[in-house]
């Protein structure tokens, strides 16, 4: 699914248009931003940045043998 975001301020004049013109295309929807109020992801007081974990399984602990083959050999 594709989306065609019409701004709030151009919704009287592209609309329309816009259906029209995809009207013919099942796999594009022309919507319009109805989005208010400040972008929540700047300025942020709390949280900071994301944090970036490492998901990986930890090692074993302990130590482990060495695993160099025998000099006599």
């Amino acid at each position: 699914m594709i989306y065609c975001v019409i701004p709030r301020e151009l919704e009287d004049e592209l609309y329309d248009k816009m259906v029209e013109y995809y009207k013919d295309n099942p796999h594009v929807t022309v919507i319009v931003d109805r989005r208010e109020g400040d972008d929540r992801r700047k300025g942020r007081e709390y949280g900071g940045k994301r944090l970036i974990r490492d998901r990986r399984r930890a090692r074993a602990p302990g130590t482990f043998p060495d695993t160099d083959p025998p000099e006599n050999a």
